[in-house]
């Protein structure tokens, strides 16, 4: 029985740990930027990137968000279709 993962060739995030998004949106906004562009606790009130990472693991809708902001801001071909949303 083989535990691989399925390859997913069309999903921008195949391979893209939760930790790495939040880290280079971290870096390239900063705490208090990316609490403007998403509007969620964990960036605006004393902002780590464990409360961060513990909140986004357990709150789909946010997840989703922190997944589109990184897809708009980092994948050309995503900003190339407008920054349509994926289902992951």
């Amino acid at each position: 029985m083989d535990n691989k993962q399925p390859e997913q060739p069309k999903n921008p995030l195949h391979g893209v740990t939760l930790q790495d998004i939040v880290i280079q949106l971290q870096e390239h906004f900063g705490w208090d930027n990316l609490a403007q562009r998403i509007n969620i606790n964990c960036f605006k009130s004393d902002p780590t990137m464990n409360s961060s990472l513990k909140f986004l693991r357990r709150t789909p809708w946010a997840r989703d968000r922190v997944e589109q902001l990184y897809l708009t801001t980092f994948d050309k071909k995503a900003s190339r279709r407008g920054g349509k949303k994926f289902r992951v």
